[in-house]
This record gives C-alpha cells, structure tokens and sequence, in this order.
C-alpha cells in the first residue's frame, strides 16, 4: 500500500450570516481579513444535516451518513442490493460500468449518470480495490471530464463522489496535485451549490488520500478558511449554511494530519468563534467542534526535558494508572478563553422557540462536549466522570459499533473528525472498508473493545 506524504512525515432563517458579516457589509473579497457578506440569497436555506453522527444517550454512532444536504443525498443514493448478492455479480457489474465510463464514445449524459451511480454504490459497498488498481489513471481521467464538462448537474456531482470512492479504494502519492486544480475550479465556478459542495467535499478527500504535502494541505485548509469567513462570499455563495458547513467539516478533516499548527490556530480561532454566532445549527456544530480539536491538537505527550508533574496537579484517571501519557500545553489557543467559555455554555444550553426540538439536542449534546474540551482539552467527545462500578472515571463514552460485535471508542475529537469524512464519503459502507481496505483502518487506528 502506498503511504501518503504527510504520514511518512511522522437559526430563524437558513442564512449563515455571522457576526462579522453582520457588523461589515462591504464588498466580497478573497482576503480572510476583508471579506463580508452582501444582502443573503434568496431561498438560501441551511441544512438539517448534524456534522456529529452521534446517536442520542447510547453513545453510539449510526452507520448511515448524508454527504452534505438532502439534495445531494438524493442525487447519491444507491439503489437497493439484494441480501446475499455473489461477489462474482457485483464484480463483473463494476468491471462492465468500469468500461463503460472509460470509453465515452457514444455515451449520453443519462448513461453516464447510470454507470456513475452503479460505480460509486461498487465501491461504497465493496472494497474493490483489484477492479480499480489497474485501471486508476483511465478513470480519473474519464471522471475528469465529467467534473469539467458535466452536462447536468447530477453527472457532476456523481462524478465528484466517484473521484472520492477511487481514492479512498486505492490511494495516491502524486494524484492531489493534478486533481486539486479542477476540484477548485469547480468550488469556484459551477453554476449549481450541489456542485460547489460535491467539490468541497471531494477536494478534502482528494488531499487527504492523493498524497498532498504538508504545504499543499495547509493550502486547500486555507481556501477552505477563506469560504467559511466570508460566509460563502468568496465563492459567490453568500450566506449559504450547507457551503459554510461543507467547507468547516473538510477544514476540520484535513486539520487532523497537521502535527503543528501553533500558527495558524489564532486565525482559525478567530473565524470558528465568529461562526458560532451563525444563524444555522449546522455551521454552529462544525465551527464548534473545530474549536474543540485545536484545543486538543494544543497539547502533546510530555517529553523527557518537560517538568516532572506538581503533587497537586490534577491528572485525568487514565494518566493516574498509566494507561494514557501525561499531556503538556505547548501554546495558548485563544486569549479571550473565558470569553468563549460563556458562548459555549450558552449554547450548550441554548432554548430559544426558534429552534427545533432536533436542533436544541444537537446544541444541547455537541456544546456540552466541546465546553468540556475547552476547559479540560485532555478531555474528549463525550467524557463522563461518572464512576464506574470499580470506582474508575468513566472516560469516553462514545462507542462505534462494528462487525462481529465488537466497539471502539472514539476518545479524541481527531478520531471524530476522521470518523465524520470517512463515513461522509462511504455512508454505510463503512464498517467493510473498515474491515478490509488498509488505508481507512490506518486512518483511524483505535483500539476495538469486545463485548
């Protein structure tokens, strides 16, 4: 399996319009220090889509997942399997659709829709990687042209998502470089918002698994700071909360490869915490729970040259009995801490008539976790200090159930993050591209707890 280069380095209305875009109505611009937000679009609506898959008092998170909004969903969903399909089936439909969308002579855009759709469910449901290995460079190239030059939006969308599928089945060392251009183009000038989201979406995926270097990630989490502080205006996309939402979640994936990221965690902090003010619940959560991994991604394992610990120091009970390392702030994340504290707890309490019974538990369930990271960043998604029946801390209490009955347990809001792409892309695909494709169960190496 190849290696990526970074891992060989070791709510009234549907706008998103946040405070900052409130306060300044000036002219768009490309610069993150600039940019507002003109009058809101019309019809603009936010999804209803949670960026946390986390099922309510469980603790345990639902293998289905929508890409971004309801539109797209429908635009992606698979068709119905037969329980028990042979594998000689679905491997023989794949290698035709394979053909198919390689050779494009003759093809019209309701085929090619066809065949994209039959490919994507393949490697959703399926590790293929066989199928896909000897034929890559034709279908990136074939899919290419339908990003490019799509003749209905569907056809680019589905393209979008099956450039996602070739690289998550059968990854890349050089392939970001050539893809990151067209998947930006098509953020900056498509003419439909399912599109631009497809793109975002893909475009995360794309360097993630396509082998970007450190330079060229820290680059599209850039652009994609530049969409989420300009409320979307960048993109021509102003106040559009599933832009906004697609553009933090990608951030936040991408931010998990990044080991430093002292500086540029001020002007990441700057436009999360603005976001929190935003009038839609998705951009809210997403914007939180970015703020919740940099405070994680603050602290790191206490090295031999660190200070022994103070007998009054207060270590978690999984430093206590050596079965976690101690951690040491290395930088301060945001200056006005107490400040933003406040926010959180507001929101993690939040009962205002406008919002729905779903959107308040989101709030309710997603800020009293990342209130918690933030005055505790040693403290993951969903830590109890409730005893168990030994007497011990609870700890994380956010469970994923797989295969065979076994659960591993989502302690760290990298782990989240990670989880949260990956089941956006493979949806309920992802327990089998868990148990067999190597490249996604590295990207989330967890411990799994039997029953």
């Amino acid at each position: 399996m190849r290696e990526r280069n970074l891992r060989k380095q070791a709510l009234e209305s549907g706008k998103t319009q946040s405070r900052k875009a409130r306060e300044t109505l000036s002219t768009p611009s490309s610069s993150r220090a600039t940019s507002a937000v003109p009058s809101p679009r019309a019809g603009g609506g936010g999804s209803n889509v949670a960026s946390r898959n986390v099922s309510d008092d469980e603790s345990e998170m639902s293998d289905a997942t929508q890409w971004s909004t309801n539109s797209i969903d429908e635009m992606l969903a698979l068709p119905a399997e037969e329980d028990g399909a042979q594998e000689e089936v679905w491997r023989a439909g794949l290698e035709g659709r394979i053909e198919e969308l390689c050779d494009r002579k003759r093809s019209s855009a309701q085929g090619r829709e066809e065949a994209l759709l039959v490919f994507s469910t393949a490697l959703v449901r399926h590790y293929a990687a066989h199928e896909v290995r000897s034929r890559r460079e034709e279908l990136v190239v074939a899919l290419l042209k339908s990003v490019k030059g799509g003749q209905t939006e569907r056809e680019t969308v589905l393209a979008l998502k099956a450039l996602a599928l070739v690289l998550v089945t059968e990854p890349s060392d050089t392939l970001s470089e050539a893809l990151a251009g067209p998947m930006k183009a098509c953020i900056n000038d498509a003419q439909h918002v399912a599109e631009k989201i497809g793109a975002i979406h893909a475009l995360g995926v794309v360097t993630f698994f396509g082998g970007a270097s450190e330079e060229a990630t820290a680059e599209v989490m850039e652009f994609f700071l530049d969409i989420v502080s300009s409320d979307g205006a960048v993109i021509e996309e102003a106040d559009n909360a599933d832009i906004v939402t697609a553009a933090l979640e990608e951030w936040g994936f991408l931010a998990t490869q990044l080991e430093d990221m002292e500086e540029t965690t001020e002007a990441a902090m700057e436009t999360f915490v603005d976001q929190l003010e935003s009038a839609s619940v998705d951009v809210q959560v997403a914007a939180g729970d970015n703020i919740a991994l940099l405070f994680e991604k603050s602290y790191t394992e206490a090295e031999s040259d660190d200070e022994p610990p103070d007998e009054d120091e207060d270590l978690d009970e999984d430093v206590k009995n050596g079965s976690a390392p101690r951690m040491i702030k290395r930088y301060t994340v945001y200056r006005q801490q107490h400040q933003l504290s406040a926010t959180l707890s507001d929101l993690a309490k939040a009962s205002s008539k406008r919002l729905s019974k779903k959107d308040r538990k989101q709030l309710h369930l997603s800020f009293a976790d990342i209130a918690r990271t933030v005055e505790r960043p040693t403290r993951g998604p969903r830590y109890s200090t409730a005893l168990d029946e030994e007497g011990r801390e609870m700890g994380s209490r956010l469970k994923v159930a797989l295969h065979g009955g076994g659960r591993m347990t989502i302690d760290r809001w990298w782990k989240l993050h990670r989880l949260n792409g990956l089941k956006r892309l493979l949806r309920e695909g992802f327990l089998v591209h868990y148990e067999f494709n190597q490249v996604v169960y590295e990207s989330l190496p967890v411990v799994v707890e039997d029953e």
